[in-house]
């Protein structure tokens, strides 16, 4: 690969860094919303590093040896000797000729490098959704010793993991007959045709992230990734307040919702932008 081809490489990958995270919401698909001042610098830093390497000169050519620095720095040696020199400097003229390839140049695979530079620019790569979150770990459920009131609101809005662990903990049993409204995406439980309303959270990124699921019943499944806020009741299965109640809920309402800014949170869904 070329200088001027890794400069361009360079100088597309932090454009592609700089668009996601300063004029888009793209990067919330790839990063918590924390990391974008690491990624604008990150784009800047690629870019400066592309500016240098534009304006750097080439590389310097290799001195000449001429057959006066075979000769002893030019001085005359003994006739005797002229016929080793002449090899000498015949091997040494031979050496600096190119051998058909360069061994200082990138691997031929570096080229591959220009997709994911070129994806975030023309077509970002799509955001995690129902098939990684049929694969990915559940976020475990946090101990908690006591639970506030519910506003008096019907439906009460509650993310995901607030209506698990009131299930689960609230012994005061506070969520059962109440509405309440959830917010997530479709991810289909299996072959029983059943589905779950699905939130994946990253700790920092993608690579990282878990779910966190409540079962729906009631309604049959929506495609698969279809954004939704459902509203309904706790469905009776285990007893409410200790483990063995199951996080789900029967549907009384669903209806398609845009993906929120903060997809990958299970905090209360944001409008996009």
């Amino acid at each position: 690969m070329r200088r001027p081809v890794q400069t361009l490489l360079l100088a597309l990958t932090g454009t592609g860094l700089l668009h996601v995270a300063l004029f888009t919401d793209l990067y919330l698909r790839y990063v918590k919303a924390g990391l974008r001042p690491p990624l604008i610098v990150s784009g800047v830093v690629l870019l400066l590093l592309a500016l240098a390497a534009a304006t750097r000169g080439g590389p310097r050519p290799a001195p000449h040896i001429g057959p006066g620095a075979l000769s002893g720095h030019g001085h005359e040696q003994p006739c005797g000797d002229d016929s080793d020199h002449a090899h000498e400097h015949e091997r040494l003229r031979e050496a600096d000729q190119p051998h058909g390839h360069d061994h200082t140049g990138t691997p031929r695979i570096a080229w591959l490098l220009f997709l994911p530079a070129l994806s975030l620019l023309v077509h970002a790569p799509p955001a995690l959704g129902a098939y990684t979150a049929a694969r990915a770990n559940t976020k475990p459920v946090a101990v908690h010793k006591g639970f506030a009131a519910l506003p008096a609101a019907s439906p009460v809005p509650l993310t995901l993991t607030g209506f698990t662990e009131r299930v689960q903990q609230d012994r005061s049993r506070a969520v059962a007959g109440r509405a309440v409204r959830l917010t997530g995406f479709v991810t289909p439980a299996g072959e029983d045709g059943g589905w779950y309303l699905t939130r994946i959270i990253f700790s920092c990124c993608a690579a990282d992230s878990q779910t966190v699921k409540v079962r729906m019943y009631g309604r049959q499944a929506p495609p698969a990734d279809t954004w939704l806020a459902v509203t309904g009741t706790w469905h009776p299965r285990g007893t409410l307040g200790t483990r063995t109640a199951e996080a789900a809920l029967d549907v009384r309402d669903a209806r398609p919702v845009a993906q929120p800014v903060n997809a990958f949170t299970d905090d209360l869904p944001l409008t996009p932008s």
